[in-house]
């Protein structure tokens, strides 16, 4: 039972989705932060105070929580660890909601090795919720407490994905690191093309209509959040470089091939899809009935 929380960047929306649902669930909730949250949940203990230098209010809240969450930057997050190290309670239970799982999860094993653990990464904006989204879940060190939060998190709606820190890592990368890239490529190559997007709206095909939509959505968003997409991910920079070589490759075979090597491609695609090609293909068609 998690009867007392710590939330740490409580002020943060990631921090703020955990503390709602923990809250609707009756556990007492303190709210960590370095600044003043502008809409905490009623409620709530808030403690302003910084996790990577103790003081001894913040340790107090900290030894008598069943559940600290860090929902703050990897590198806040590692720095934190060694300290925490030595005031949580020997039950309780030290979650991450990094967007990288191997260093925090080599930190953790390393200074917590007896500190239940486990890193999770709400694989969607927090203002969606957890309902219907996918939650990867990477155990770190097992425990009961590990178990009970994750049938948790499967009660608020969510769908628990488990995985290993490495696979958790490749997978961000593909389906983040790569999938924002290419919208903002896009957006940056339809800036320099300078299309008059009224008459573009008046004629665009559905495809178009979902990278406009895409692109709006994102650049719309917190910049500090996409920006540790790119930046922060190891693999990023990787990914980044398939994307340039992949549409490379496009002009290469245009340019120089034949419509039988174009059309070789797209076999080769349809095999990458393999066993998903029909689901991802109704999912296509639903999505532009709907645009």
């Amino acid at each position: 039972m998690i009867r007392r929380c710590v939330v740490v960047g409580g002020a943060g929306a990631v921090g703020r989705l955990f503390a709602e649902r923990l809250l609707a669930g009756g556990a007492r909730v303190a709210v960590v932060d370095t600044v003043e949250p502008g809409t905490e949940p009623p409620d709530t203990h808030y403690v302003c105070g910084d996790v990577t230098a103790l003081g001894p209010r913040l340790e107090a809240d900290l030894g008598h929580a069943d559940l600290v969450v860090l929902a703050v930057p990897d590198s806040v997050a590692l720095a934190a660890v060694p300290g925490l190290a030595g005031v949580l309670r020997p039950d309780a239970l030290l979650v991450d909601t990094l967007s990288v799982k191997q260093p925090i999860t080599a930190a953790v094993r390393a200074h917590a090795p007896a500190v239940q653990a486990v890193g999770l990464n709400p694989m969607f904006a927090p203002a969606l919720g957890f309902e219907s989204r996918p939650v990867a879940a990477v155990v770190v060190n097992d425990g009961p407490r590990v178990g009970h939060l994750l049938e948790l998190v499967g009660s608020w709606g969510a769908r628990v994905v488990p995985m290993d820190a490495a696979e958790h890592d490749r997978l961000a990368a593909v389906s983040q690191a790569l999938t924002h890239a290419t919208v903002l490529g896009f957006g940056l190559a339809l800036t320099r093309l300078g299309p008059d997007l009224g008459r573009i709206r008046e004629i665009a095909p559905p495809p178009h209509n979902a990278l406009l939509a895409l692109l709006a959505r994102i650049s719309s968003g917190a910049p500090a959040v996409y920006w540790d997409v790119q930046a922060a991910h190891p693999q990023a920079a990787a990914v980044r470089k398939e994307l340039a070589e992949g549409v490379r490759r496009l002009a290469d075979l245009v340019e120089h091939g034949s419509e039988s090597e174009f059309a070789t491609v797209l076999g080769q695609l349809q095999d990458q899809l393999g066993e998903h090609l029909p689901h991802y293909r109704d999912l296509c068609a639903r999505m532009f009935t709907s645009l």
